[in-house]
């Protein structure tokens, strides 16, 4: 019997983009005891559940009470995912940042750990910050990392919170890196590159790039570490059943690949020579922009994760012509 199967699982963040991507993976382990929780508001994250199977849903808000009054609704649950959060790295109101990524996951997890779930959060690369510190999945190091906006502080702050506490002997944290894929219309500006620059194909025929404003980095030649989707809700669900697994884990691909990479595999995908133009980047975020990222991915490793499955390009090719052109969610 599938070790997920013992007990109700939470989703929060369930309609976003990882989350709906857990639920859609969930499913496709035969699992639908599944309660939702999110924030719908007025946008169009709804699509992103209609074609997946779940029990129940819940508003983030109303959550927040049930948890607080230990509400029966809650019985059961013994797998707790908490993907929701605001993810916008150019968002500016501190206050609201603080109180809906680090005051919720506090609640949460204190939740989680006293009635025996099993809980899994997503913390952020962006706690590594200008990476100067390095990118090792290590608890040791989190005072010394300076996030470089206020997102990142928000996720490093619980991260610091949780050791202090000694709760990374029980729970997981997951540091995403760049990762891309079905489900992330709804996200406007925060959309991956590659769902933007298939628009932009559309539109131009051309993909538009940033400037590089540092020596060392050729204009598109900045690199991350591109994470497909698929792979990154794979790592999720291993990290979740193998119980050995605790502390912080990088949820990456393992290697550092440049815009003009993922935009090349954009084209191929798409059976179209490459036409790339190079813009400025906006002064506003040229001082807080990362320009290499890559996840250390051996502690992941050394729990029998084989890695990804899928390669950047092979990722791309699905992504465009599965997903982008027919215009699809993820489906069951």
């Amino acid at each position: 019997m599938n070790e997920l199967e013992q007990g109700k699982i939470l989703v929060t963040g369930g309609a976003g983009f990882i989350g709906s991507g857990l639920i859609w993976a969930l499913n496709r382990l035969g699992l639908r005891d599944i309660l939702v929780c999110d924030q719908l508001g007025e946008d169009d994250k709804w699509l992103n559940l209609a074609p997946l199977d779940f029990g129940d849903y819940v508003e983030s808000t109303t959550l927040m009470e049930f948890l607080e009054a230990d509400s029966p609704i809650l019985r059961g649950i013994r797998w707790v995912f908490h993907l929701g959060a605001c993810s916008a790295t150019t968002e500016r109101d501190v206050g609201y940042l603080m109180e809906n990524n680090y005051r919720y996951t506090k609640v949460l997890c204190d939740w989680a750990v006293s009635h025996g779930a099993r809980f899994v959060y997503a913390s952020s690369a962006a706690t590594y910050g200008d990476g100067s510190k390095g990118m090792i999945d290590d608890e040791a190091t989190i005072e010394s990392l300076r996030p470089l906006n206020a997102y990142g502080y928000s996720k490093q702050l619980f991260d610091r919170h949780a050791k202090r506490r000694g709760l990374f002997s029980s729970i997981v944290g997951l540091k995403y890196f760049n990762v891309y894929g079905p489900n992330e219309w709804h996200k406007g500006d925060m959309r991956s590159l590659v769902n933007k620059a298939f628009d932009q194909v559309r539109e131009t025929g051309k993909i538009r790039l940033f400037k590089s404003y540092k020596p060392a980095f050729g204009d598109g030649e900045q690199k991350r570490d591109f994470l497909y989707l698929k792979d990154a809700v794979d790592m999720t669900i291993h990290l979740a059943v193998t119980k050995s697994a605790t502390g912080l884990f990088n949820v990456g691909s393992g290697q550092a690949r440049t815009w003009i990479d993922l935009a090349n595999a954009v084209f191929a995908a798409l059976s179209l020579p490459a036409q790339i133009e190079f813009i400025e980047m906006p002064a506003q975020i040229r001082d807080k922009y990362q320009y290499f990222t890559q996840a250390s991915i051996e502690k992941l490793k050394a729990t029998g994760h084989n890695g990804p499955m899928f390669s950047l390009e092979q990722a791309v090719a699905d992504y465009v012509q599965n997903y982008l052109v027919p215009h699809r969610h993820l489906e069951v």
